[in-house]
């Protein structure tokens, strides 16, 4: 009987810990940075900051495409690795939304499953979206209803 020969390229990595080494790599001084141009008069300064992406991730640990890198989160031993890595991303777009910087952090956490919740306030017609984590939804999905539904919702403060 003839032996199997494996079809296909070499797997990157054969153990999560060169992958994590690599994505710990990457957040410690792999990614680019950009320069910002912060403060006023005497004490403005010129600033780097580094730009964190799914895309910079998988490239800086070569994979040719983010397809590639997802794909190592379905073998269980790559499992947590590829998962912590997504939401250290993910974390680093909250924190841009803290900042108030929103735009492009709403754009990147919606590809990272966030919905944003539209309320309606029918006595003074005041619209609200809450942006939630899709955990936050799946845990208090109750608490969404369809907007037809939503009349005089207690809104948040602000």
């Amino acid at each position: 009987m003839k032996e199997k020969k494996a079809i296909g390229r070499p797997p990157l990595y054969k153990k999560p810990e060169d992958l994590q080494k690599k994505v710990d790599e990457y957040f410690i001084s792999g990614r680019n940075t950009r320069k910002v141009t912060v403060g006023k008069g005497d004490s403005l300064q010129v600033i780097e900051i580094p730009i964190v992406t799914i895309c910079g991730l998988v490239r800086y640990c070569g994979f040719c495409n983010r397809g590639s890198f997802y794909d190592y989160e379905k073998n269980p031993e790559f499992t947590n690795t590829i998962k912590n890595a997504r939401n250290r991303i993910e974390e680093e777009y909250e924190e841009l939304l803290q900042r108030g910087l929103g735009a492009g952090a709403i754009f990147a956490l919606k590809n990272f499953g966030w919905i944003d919740t539209p309320l309606v306030d029918n006595s003074t017609h005041n619209h609200y979206v809450i942006f939630r984590n899709p955990q936050a939804v799946k845990e208090n999905a109750s608490d969404i209803k369809p907007r037809a539904e939503i009349k005089n919702a207690e809104l948040p403060a602000g």
